[in-house]
C-alpha cells in the first residue's frame, strides 16, 4: 500500500506508538463504529457499558507503556494527535472515580477500569503480538458489539478483518503514483530512469494526494512538533515517571555542551555528544508522556529529529528545503522497511524501531549532504545492518532503559553510516533489500521473550527496587 510521509511521521503522545497511540486510536475507533451501527435495536439493546482486554505484548508491558491509560482516554473520546497532555491525568482520575466514560456525541457508558479493563497475559491473539478486544453491552449484560484490533507499530491500527485481508492480499500498491517503488532496487531503478532524487520522487508521489503548498505546510508542522518536543526535553529537568527513578540527563548535557564553543565540534567526542543530547531530549520527553512524533515509532522518535537538528545547527546553508528533503527521503526508506518487514518492536525487536530510525536518518543526512540515490540507499543499509538482531527488552516495561540512550547511539550510527556512504561511490555488496529481509527473518526467529514483553534481557537482569 502507498505509505505517505504522514503515515511514517504522526504527531501523538508518549510513551509508545504501538502501546499508547495505537490503543488510544483503537478505542476511539471502537466508539466511532459503535455510533455507526445501523442494525435496528430494541430499546433495551442499546449499549450502556464497555469492556476492553489487552493481549500479548500489550498485556505484558502495558502498565509501563501507559496502555491502560491510553484505552481509558480513547474510550473517553480522545485521539493521540489532538489530545492535550495537560488534561490526561484529570480525565483518567474522573473515570476511575465515577466508573463512567463520557465521550462527546455519545451517551455515558459504564466503564470501571479496575474491572472492565483486563491485562490478559494468558490469551495471546495469533494474528499479532499487540492485540486488543473491545465489547459493548446492553442493560441485560448481552454484548451488542465486539471488535478486535491490532496495534502493528508506529501508531497503525488494523481490525481483525483488515489483518486477515492484509495477510491474504499480495503486497501491491493500488495507488496511482508516478513512482510506486516498494523496494530499494525499484527505488534506485526509478531514480536512474527519471534522473530525480529520492526526495523528488517521494514528493511527486505525495503531490498526487495534496497540493505542493499543503505538503510543505504539513512537513513544516511535523518538523515544528519534533523541534518543540526536543526543546522541551532540553529544558525540562527532574525524574521521569514510572518508578525506576531515571533522571533526565539531556538538559544537563545540553548546558555543558553549550558552554563550550561550537567550533570545537571537530573534536573526537563533541559531535556524538550533541547528537545524544538532541536524541535523548526527545525520548525523555516521550517517556514522560509528552507530545512526540513517530519516526517511525515513539520508542525510536529521537533519532531522526536529532540528526536533522544536527544538520541545521552545524551544516552551513541548511534550511527549509533541506528539512523537507531530509523528511521525504527518510519517509521513503521508512516506508520500504515497514512494507517489507516491520517497524514494531513486538514483532521484530528494536532492530525494527531504532534500526529503522537510524536507516531513515542516515538516508536523510546523506541526501541533504549531496549524496546520489545509490549513496543514500547505501547509507540506509549500513545503518540498518548494524542494528540487526537488536532486542526490545525495556526494563520494567518502561520506554526508558535502554531506550533513551539507544536513540542517541542510533543517531551516532546514522551519521557514521552517512559519512561512510558519502565517501564511497555507492557500490556495495549488501543491498538495503537484503538487509530488510534479513531483519524480517531475524525478527521471525527471535524469541518472543525479547520482543517487547520485558521477560528477558535487561528487563530480566536489572533489579528494580
Amino acid at each position: 500500500m502507498f505509505l505517505s510521509i504522514f503515515d511514517i511521521f504522526k504527531i501523538g503522545v508518549g510513551p509508545s506508538s504501538s502501546h499508547t497511540m495505537g490503543p488510544m486510536s483503537a478505542a476511539a475507533r471502537f466508539l466511532d463504529e459503535l455510533l455507526r451501527l445501523d442494525r435496528p435495536r430494541a430499546a433495551g439493546a442499546k449499549p450502556v457499558a464497555l469492556s476492553a482486554s489487552l493481549h500479548g505484548s500489550l498485556a505484558f508491558t502495558g502498565v509501563g507503556h501507559g496502555t491502560g491509560r491510553a484505552v481509558i482516554l480513547g474510550l473517553s473520546g480522545y485521539r493521540p494527535d489532538t489530545i492535550d497532555p495537560d488534561i490526561m491525568d484529570k480525565t483518567i482520575a474522573q473515570v476511575e472515580s465515577e466508573g463512567m466514560v463520557r465521550p462527546e456525541g455519545h451517551p455515558a457508558y459504564r466503564f470501571r477500569p479496575s474491572i472492565d479493563l483486563v491485562f490478559d497475559r494468558k490469551t495471546p491473539l495469533s494474528q499479532h503480538p499487540n492485540g486488543m478486544r473491545f465489547a459493548a453491552f446492553d442493560n441485560a449484560g448481552q454484548a451488542v458489539y465486539r471488535q478486535t484490533y491490532f496495534s502493528i507499530g508506529g501508531g497503525f491500527v488494523l481490525s481483525e478483518d483488515e489483518m486477515r485481508a492484509m495477510g491474504a492480499a499480495p503486497k501491491a500498491d493500488p495507488a496511482n503514483v508516478p513512482f510506486p517503488f516498494h523496494h530499494g532496487k525499484s527505488m534506485l531503478d526509478m531514480a536512474d530512469a527519471s534522473g530525480l532524487s529520492i526526495a523528488e520522487m517521494k514528493r511527486a508521489n505525495e503531490e498526487v494526494f495534496r497540493s505542493r503548498d499543503d505538503l510543505n505546510r504539513r512537513m513544516d508542522a511535523i518538523w515544528s512538533a519534533m523541534s518543540d518536543c526536543m526543546a522541551r526535553g532540553l529544558d525540562e529537568c527532574g525524574i521521569m515517571p514510572g518508578g525506576l527513578g531515571v533522571k533526565r540527563r539531556a538538559p544537563g548535557l545540553f548546558r555543558q555542551l553549550s558552554k563550550s564553543s561550537r567550533q570545537n565540534l571537530a573534536g573526537p567526542l563533541s559531535g556524538n555528544d550533541w547528537l545524544c543530547a538532541f536524541a535523548m531530549a526527545v525520548n525523555e520527553e516521550n517517556a514522560a508522556g509528552g507530545r512526540v512524533v513517530t519516526a517511525p515509532t515513539n520508542g525510536a522518535a529521537g533519532v531522526v529529529p536529532a540528526v536533522l537538528k544536527y544538520v541545521l545547527e552545524f551544516v552551513s546553508g541548511a534550511g527549509r528545503k533541506e528539512v523537507h528533503d531530509f523528511l521525504l527521503t527518510a519517509a521513503a526508506i521508512g516506508g520500504i522497511i515497514k512494507h517489507n518487514a516491520s517497524i514494531s518492536g513486538a514483532e521484530v525487536g528494536c532492530q525494527g524501531e531504532v534500526g529503522a530510525a537510524s536507516a531513515m536518518a542516515a538516508a536523510g543526512l546523506c541526501a541533504v549532504m549531496g549524496g546520489t540515490p545509490a549513496q543514500v540507499e547505501n547509507a540506509a543499509e549500513i545503518a540498518l545492518e548494524h542494528h540487526l538482531g537488536m532486542t526490545c527488552d525495556p526494563v520494567a516495561g518502561l520506554v526508558q532503559i535502554p531506550c533513551i540512550e539507544r536513540n542517541g547511539f542510533g543517531a551516532v550510527k546514522a551519521v557514521t553510516a552517512a559519512s561512510l556512504a558519502l565517501n564511497s561511490d555507492g557500490a556495495h555488496i549488501v543491498s538495503l533489500d537484503a538487509c530488510v529481509e534479513t531483519m524480517r527473518q531475524t525478527g521471525r526467529d527471535m524469541s518472543e521473550r525479547y520482543k517487547e514483553t520485558s521477560l528477558a534481557g535487561l528487563a530480566a537482569n536489572v533489579t528494580v527496587c
